[in-house]
This record gives structure tokens, C-alpha cells and sequence, in this order.
């Protein structure tokens, strides 16, 4: 029999004992997990069988948790300006829930360092669902408090969404790394382009049963996010993160090769590359819908909007990785502040009526996000090694989440204390950043 189809059956049987084991760093404790990734070790063929399963699970996954963001995304904003009466504070859900991933991106990933992706994934998305289920219950008792609350639980599906790119990495070789997150992200894809074209819908779900229509996206979320965490938990098996780990701790005891060290200065450019990113695309993205709400644009064209602007950031990402492989980590990081000082510059321009432009500027934040997320995600793994990848990706993705949620809640100060138009030239401008980042980074190198 396979190895790796034997690995996938005993798994299903036994997949509680070996994670404890793995938990505890008693990794030799189980022999069959050993014999078997050295299977893996031995054929790279094998290995290659599981790194594809693996990318198969995780598709699947974001394709259900693609459509958990749309939510928060499209009509967070406009919830709270509902319920708080002004928009001085529309972008207070964007911050809260961006706050939120940012706990639970650290939970996440330590839960993933410890007993396997499996776990640490499914738990977030789970967590995420139950949160986005009270913003539907705090619109329907008219509770600010308790919307609060849940827009920051709700956050945990939005970051096991990011960290779930990194579980098709783990069993990849070097020259795969990129393509594996791009593959996870363009999943992602078919769940996050719907979610914002079914606001109205939706919607009209919400009112049939009696709920602020609003809150009727919200539902969906709740329903997506359990889905994915649910076929993660039930699906995920062998997890990747574990096999990985024995992979590597039998090539060590194998081979007299000194350990991999880990990176930190590609680990600082990385990040930096993903929280200029995050902070440059939250600020505008969260916004637009309420600059296009005070232009009378009904729910349609803002969920048109938005989604244009998630499918930049996600359709692209297989093209994207496939360049981050082939042209290298910093001239793609390059390309991201370029497109999202483009971006800036046409959505501040674009007059206040004009659907089109406003779907072309929010389609480069998507894609220079894109570029800028993919790009620092494979310095990330470049940088790390494998006992301490997971908890590392998790720490990263907190920064991430909190720069988002800075510009999340200084772009509803911004826009209240100036304009959209200026907020979007400030990002655009903002962005640049990441250039003299790049190219320094590369100039201490050599």
C-alpha cells in the first residue's frame, strides 16, 4: 500500500493520539507517524500526494470562509452608523473586528504550533461564526454593547481566513511556497466575489424573518464560517503541520546538517510589507460604502463595489504567486506600494456618483493588497523554520490585524474631520513607504 494513502487512513483513526503527542514535543512517541513521514521523506512523490490533498481541504475551506468576510466588509460600517446614529464612527467595526483577528490570530497560531493546523483553523472559524451570530442578535435588541462585543469575536473568522493561507505552504518545497498561498487565496475567491452580491438578498432574508435587514449578511457569515471550520476539523487529515514537523526532525536526525536559522530581518520586512498593506487597504476599503451611502448609492452598486475590491484582492493570487516564485519576493513588494498609490490617487479623484471609477480604485487596493500580503507571506516562510513557523505566522498576523485596525478606526476620524477624498490620497501617498523598505532591506543584504 501508498504510504501516504496508508498515512491518510491511520490518521483518520488516530489523529487525537498523535496531535497530543506532537503537542507535548514527544514527537518519537508515535512510531507509525515516524515510519510513515519517513515514507514521505524518502519518495518525494509521497510527499507531493499529501501537499496536494492538503490544498484540496484548505480550497474547500475558503471557499465557505471567503463568503464569512463579506459581512464585516460591506455593511459593518453601515450597521453602526444605523444603530450609533453618525458616521463619526463608521469605522469603529472595522477596528473591532481587525482587533478581534488580532487576538485571535495569536490563539490561532500558538493553537496551531501546538496541536496541528487542524485544530488551531477549525477552532478560529468556529469562534468567527459565533460571533458574526451575535451581530445578528445585537441588531435585533438594538444593543450597541453587545454588537461591539461580537464584531470582535467576529473577528476570529477573518483571521484564520489570512492563516489559513500558510497551511498549504507547510508540506511545499521553496519554489512552491508562493504558489500554495495563492492557491488558498484564489478559493477564497468564490466565497468572498458572492458574499457582497448577495447583501440584498440577504437582506431580504432579514426582513422576511423580522431582522434589521442589515444584519441579514451577517447570517450568512455565521453560516460560512461554521462550514469551514467544520470541514477543516472533519478533513483535515493527515495534518500538514505535524507531518511537516516529522519530516523535518527525521531529516536532522538523518543528515549532518547544521539547523536552518531562522531569518529575523526577512521576518521584519516581511511584516512590514503586509502591515503597510493592511493599514493603506483597510482605511480606504471601510469607507467607501459609507462615502458611497452619503452619494444615495443603494445596497447593490456598494456590494458591486465590494465585490470587485475582494475579488482583486483574491482572483489574482495564482498569477501573483507564480511571479513572487519566478521575479523575486521585493520586486513584488515594489509592484504593491505602486498599485495601491494608484489606487488612492483615482478613488480621490473619482466624483462621488461615478460606480465605474469607484470599481477600478477599489480594484487596485484589492490587487496591490494582493501583491503586498503574497510577496510578505513567502518571506515569512523563507524566513522561519519549521518547530516555530506556526507560532511566528501567528505573532506576524497580530501586527497585521492591529494595523489594520489602526487604519480601520482613523479612517472614520479622517473622513468625519475631512473627506473620503482625503483619506484616500493620505493611503495612496502612505503606501510609498514600502519602496525605500524594500530596496534597503535588499542593499543590507548584498
Amino acid at each position: 500500500m501508498n504510504d501516504c494513502v496508508e498515512l491518510v487512513e491511520w490518521a483518520d483513526k488516530v489523529v487525537t493520539f498523535y496531535e497530543i503527542k506532537i503537542g507535548k514535543k514527544v514527537f518519537h512517541l508515535s512510531t507509525k507517524l515516524n515510519e510513515l513521514a519517513q515514507g514521505c521523506l524518502d519518495n518525494p512523490e509521497n510527499q507531493k500526494k499529501l501537499y496536494k490533498r492538503t490544498l484540496i481541504i484548505v480550497v474547500i475551506s475558503q471557499m465557505f470562509g471567503g463568503a464569512g468576510l463579506a459581512a464585516g466588509i460591506t455593511v459593518g460600517a453601515l450597521l453602526a452608523e444605523q444603530m450609533l446614529g453618525t458616521n463619526s464612527f463608521a469605522g469603529l467595526p472595522a477596528a473591532l473586528f481587525t482587533l478581534g483577528s488580532a487576538g485571535a490570530a495569536l490563539i490561532v497560531g500558538r493553537l496551531s504550533n501546538r496541536f496541528g493546523r487542524r485544530m488551531g483553523l477549525a477552532s478560529g472559524f468556529i469562534t468567527g461564526g459565533l460571533g458574526a451570530l451575535g451581530v445578528v442578535i445585537a441588531a435585533i435588541i438594538n444593543s450597541v454593547f453587545l454588537l461591539f462585543i461580537s464584531l470582535l469575536v467576529y473577528g476570529a473568522g477573518t483571521a484564520t481566513n489570512l492563516q489559513a493561507r500558510y497551511a498549504g505552504t507547510d508540506l511545499a518545497t521553496n519554489k512552491q511556497r508562493a504558489t500554495a498561498v495563492s492557491i488558498a487565496m484564489v478559493a477564497t475567491t468564490f466565497g468572498a466575489v458572492a458574499g457582497p452580491n448577495l447583501v440584498d438578498i440577504m437582506g431580504d432574508v432579514a426582513v422576511f424573518l423580522g431582522i434589521p435587514e442589515l444584519a441579514g449578511p451577517f447570517i450568512l457569515s455565521a453560516v460560512s464560517f461554521i462550514l469551514a471550520g467544520l470541514v477543516l476539523f472533519a478533513f483535515l487529515r493527515p495534518d500538514p503541520f505535524i507531518i511537516a514537523l516529522q519530516i523535518n526532525t527525521n531529516k536532522q536526525n538523518s543528515e549532518p546538517i547544521e539547523k536552518k536559522k531562522i531569518n529575523k530581518k526577512g521576518i521584519t520586512v516581511g511584516a512590514t510589507i503586509m502591515v503597510l498593506s493592511q493599514i493603506v487597504m483597510l482605511a480606504i476599503m471601510t469607507m467607501t460604502p459609507v462615502h458611497m451611502g452619503n452619494h444615495d448609492h443603494n445596497l447593490s452598486a456598494i456590494g458591486l463595489v465590494i465585490g470587485f475590491h475582494i475579488g482583486a484582492m483574491y482572483l489574482p493570487s495564482l498569477f501573483t504567486g507564480i511571479l513572487v516564485d519566478k521575479i523575486g519576493r521585493p520586486a513584488m513588494a515594489i509592484s504593491a506600494g505602486v498599485t495601491l498609490l494608484l489606487s488612492g490617487v483615482i478613488a480621490g479623484v473619482a466624483p462621488g456618483n461615478s460606480v465605474f471609477l469607484l470599481i477600478v480604485a477599489l480594484s487596485l487596493l484589492g490587487l496591490g493588497w494582493n501583491f503586498g500580503l503574497i510577496s510578505g507571506t513567502a518571506l515569512i516562510v523563507d524566513s522561519t523554520e519549521a518547530s516555530t513557523r506556526a507560532k511566528t505566522q501567528g505573532t506576524v498576523d497580530v501586527f497585521i490585524a492591529l494595523a489594520g485596525a489602526s487604519g480601520g478606526a482613523l479612517s472614520g476620524m479622517v473622513v468625519a474631520g475631512s473627506s473620503y477624498e482625503t483619506l484616500s490620497f493620505a493611503g495612496g501617498i502612505f503606501s510609498l513607504i514600502l519602496i525605500p523598505i524594500v530596496i534597503l532591506s535588499r542593499e543590507n543584504k548584498e
